[in-house]
């Protein structure tokens, strides 16, 4: 049952939180105004429910309030409290608002430890294992399958239920792998190593190149940036990095104020795909058009991330929202590309100016060198100087 400490605590916690904004924003925002009755609203329900603060926080309490009441955005709201109650050092973590995932158990789960421990595996590579081996192990329970009598036929059918493309298919495919060459040399629950016959549709060609910008159409991408709104200041910004840095959208959207030391001029990538941290010096028009962003056009939000959206309560954007940005600002300039031609050109660029295929890997944050050969396929100078007369 809630006590009176924990009711008064959430109570004055809301209160807080909604004076707060009010203080802040005006009272005038419709947006705002419901958001502080959604707060309202479920404060009224934790203490009709009789919850208790270590209750009260969770998915399960906020999808059952949106089931009875019909309300949309209650986690956004909730979310939005929990960044201003840490922000004010009132809780020590943010709420586990998210949906639990299932728990690995058994061998699986020894299996992501031994890649944590062991081998010493990033962060983003334990997360990928999991997201591959949780449906892996429902799908074997789902048709009764046991892992001692595990088939090829059998991870060809559960590779094939991945509704993705091919790129992601393989990434999950070699995840698959390094799990069953586990299972075979290390636990011995498989008689027969099957990771070599797992395998893909043959690669005949290098059917998608990277595809990248001529320096004309890098001219016109930035001449054609307009910097009358906040969204536009935050794209003018969002396409420096990406053009700059080679960041990839993802990248763009984790970027927190923190990461940037307008004094050294530098930007520290704490969470790259290869989950290695990298600081590199920021070109100074790029530096210009962040700070710009953010004395000028960032809202006034608790987050930390640098890029926010534009509508209240401001949270931080989305590797979908920076593609999306990018994109329209490519299509304002006349040019049939999309945000990842801009990693392209910096990566052609960086070859162009001498530099190893090694320190393209190291800069654009490859996992693997096969990634970066790709754009060996191509001599940029040599075509264009036959195909389009360009001197460099």
């Amino acid at each position: 049952m809630v006590s009176h400490k924990d009711g008064s605590r959430l109570m004055e916690a809301i209160l807080d939180y909604t004076g707060w904004l009010k203080e802040t924003h005006g009272s005038s925002n419709a947006p705002l105004l419901r958001h502080i009755q959604i707060l309202r609203d479920f404060s009224v329900y934790a203490i009709h429910k009789g919850l208790a603060w270590d209750g009260i926080f969770t998915f399960k309490t906020t999808d059952a309030f949106e089931t009875e009441r019909g309300y949309k955005g209650v986690r956004g709201a909730l979310t939005a409290l929990s960044d201003y109650l840490l922000s004010q050092g009132k809780i020590a973590q943010p709420f586990p608002l998210s949906k639990p995932r299932p728990p690995l158990s058994g061998v699986y789960e020894e299996y992501r430890l031994y890649h944590a421990q062991s081998l010493g595996s990033s962060p983003a590579l334990i997360k990928q294992i999991g997201t591959v081996l949780r449906p892996f192990s429902a799908y074997l329970d789902k048709n009764g399958i046991a892992l001692s009598a595990l088939k090829i036929e059998h991870c060809d059918g559960f590779l094939a239920t991945f509704n993705v493309s091919e790129h992601s298919r393989r990434i999950y495919r070699n995840c698959l792998k390094g799990f069953l060459k586990y299972l075979y040399h290390e636990l011995g629950i498989l008689k027969r190593d099957l990771a070599p016959l797992l395998v893909g549709p043959p690669q005949y060609a290098q059917s998608r190149l990277p595809r990248f910008l001529r320096p004309q159409q890098v001219k016109k991408l930035f001449a054609s940036l307009t910097l009358l709104t906040p969204t536009q200041i935050r794209t003018h910004a969002m396409v420096h990095l990406a053009s700059s840095l080679g960041l990839r959208p993802v990248e763009i959207s984790k970027i927190t104020l923190d990461d940037i030391s307008f004094q050294q001029g530098e930007i520290t990538l704490r969470e790259r795909k290869g989950g290695e941290r990298l600081t590199l010096p920021l070109p100074e028009t790029t530096l210009k058009a962040v700070a710009l962003y953010v004395s000028k056009a960032r809202p006034k939000g608790l987050s930390r991330h640098l890029f926010l959206v534009h509508q209240f309560p401001y949270r931080p954007v989305s590797s979908k929202n920076v593609i999306w940005s990018i994109k329209e600002a490519m299509i304002q300039a006349g040019l049939p590309s999309s945000a990842y031609w801009l990693r392209h050109t910096y990566a052609q660029n960086l070859l162009d100016t001498g530099h190893s295929i090694y320190e393209v890997k190291e800069m654009l944050g490859h996992q693997d060198i096969q990634s970066t050969h790709r754009y060996l396929h191509i001599d940029t100078k040599l075509m264009r100087k036959v195909l389009f007369h360009e001197e460099l």
